[in-house]
C-alpha cells in the first residue's frame, strides 16, 4: 500500500509543483497570479486538440502526438497568460479581478471550442478530446531501493519532463542575472529600473513563463487523472498550486514540500478506502483532503510569510 501512495502521489503531487514554480515567477516579479487554473485549462485544450490531430496521422499507438501535445501545450498555456500580462501590465488592471475572469474565460471559451471542434472537424458532439492514460515507466536497480524505490516505478514519462524543468527553472530563478532582475522587479522595482531594468518586460516574461509552466500540469493531468480534456480538467488544481507557493513563501523547494502533502494526502486517503473495503463514493470525500489541508496550513502558517514586496503594485515609471 506505501507504495501505490508514493506512485500515486507523486503523479498528483509534480503537476502541482511545476505549476506552483510558475506562480512563484509571476509573483516573484510583482504581479499577483489567480489566473494559474485557467492557464493550465487552456494549454490542456491546445495540446489534447493536437494531440486528437496527430493521432489521425500518426495512429494511436505512436508517442510522436504526446510530446508534441506537451509542445504545444506550453505554448498554448504561454500565449492564454500574455492576455492576463496584457490586462495586469499595459491596461493597469486590478490583478486580482484579472486572474478569476481569465479562469472563468478559459473554462467557458475551452468547452465551447471543444464541442464546435468536435462537431466540425472530428466528427462528433462529445464535449471532450479521449487522450487515454499516458504508458508508465520503471527504471531498472533503481526501483529496488527499500521504500523510495516506489518513486521511480510505474512512473508517467511526464513526471521525468517536469523534474528537468523544474530544475531548470531553479536555476535561472536563483543564479542568473535574469533571475536576479525577476526577484528585484517583485521587491523594488524602481530600483531595478533605475539599475537600467525593463520592469514590464520582465514581468511579461514572468506571466508568461507561468502559463508555459501550466500549460505542461493541465497536459499532465489530461494524461493521468481524466485521461481526456474536459470541462472537468478545472478542479481547483491551480488553486492548490497557488496555496502550495504561499505556504512555501513563494521559495521552490518549500512548495514542493506542500505539494507533496497535498499529493499523499489525497493518495493516502484512497489508499485507506480501498483498504477498508468502503464504497467507491467515499472517493469523493478524499478528493477535498488536499483541499481541507489548505485551509489548515493557511491558517497556521501564511500569518509567518512575507510575499514580496511590490507584489500586486502597478508599476507607474513616474512615482517615486
Amino acid at each position: 500500500m506505501l507504495d501505490m501512495i508514493i506512485i500515486d502521489g507523486l503523479s498528483f503531487s509534480l503537476p502541482l509543483f511545476i505549476m506552483a514554480i510558475g506562480g512563484i515567477y509571476s509573483e516573484k516579479s510583482g504581479i499577483t497570479n489567480l489566473a494559474l487554473e485557467g492557464f493550465q485549462g487552456f494549454g490542456a485544450f491546445v495540446g489534447a486538440f493536437v494531440v486528437v490531430w496527430l493521432s489521425g496521422i500518426f495512429g494511436t499507438t505512436s508517442q510522436v502526438p504526446y510530446y508534441f501535445g506537451f509542445l504545444f501545450a506550453v505554448i498554448g498555456g504561454g500565449m492564454f497568460a500574455l492576455l492576463h500580462a496584457l490586462l495586469c501590465i499595459k491596461f493597469k488592471a486590478d490583478q486580482v479581478i484579472s486572474g478569476v475572469v481569465m479562469n472563468i474565460l478559459a473554462m467557458a471559451l475551452t468547452s465551447f471550442l471543444t464541442k464546435r471542434i468536435n462537431t466540425s472537424i472530428f466528427g462528433n458532439t462529445a464535449n471532450k478530446f479521449t487522450l487515454g492514460a499516458s504508458a508508465r515507466i520503471t527504471i531498472p536497480y533503481m526501483k529496488d531501493i527499500p521504500v523510495i524505490g516506489a518513486a521511480f516505478t510505474e512512473i508517467y514519462p511526464f513526471e521525468i519532463i517536469i523534474v528537468v524543468v523544474a530544475l531548470v527553472m531553479w536555476y535561472v530563478l536563483y543564479r542568473t542575472v535574469f533571475g536576479m532582475r525577476l526577484r528585484a522587479c517583485g521587491d523594488n522595482p524602481h530600483s531595478a529600473d533605475a539599475a537600467g531594468v525593463s520592469v514590464n518586460s520582465v514581468r511579461t516574461a514572468a506571466v508568461f513563463v507561468s502559463g508555459c509552466l501550466s500549460g505542461i500540469a493541465g497536459m499532465s493531468f489530461a494524461y493521468s487523472i481524466s485521461a481526456n480534456f474536459s470541462p472537468d480538467i478545472y478542479l481547483g488544481y491551480g488553486y492548490l498550486s497557488i496555496a502550495a507557493l504561499i505556504f512555501g513563501n513563494w521559495s521552490i523547494l518549500p512548495s514542493l514540500g506542500a505539494c507533496l502533502i497535498f499529493g499523499f494526502a489525497r493518495s493516502g486517503g484512497s489508499a485507506i478506502i480501498q483498504e477498508l473495503g468502503l464504497p467507491s463514493s467515499y472517493n469523493d470525500l478524499v478528493r477535498i483532503l488536499p483541499y481541507v489541508l489548505t485551509l489548515l496550513l493557511l491558517v497556521f502558517f501564511s500569518r509567518h510569510n512575507h510575499s514580496p514586496r511590490a507584489l500586486g503594485q502597478v508599476y507607474d515609471k513616474g512615482q517615486r
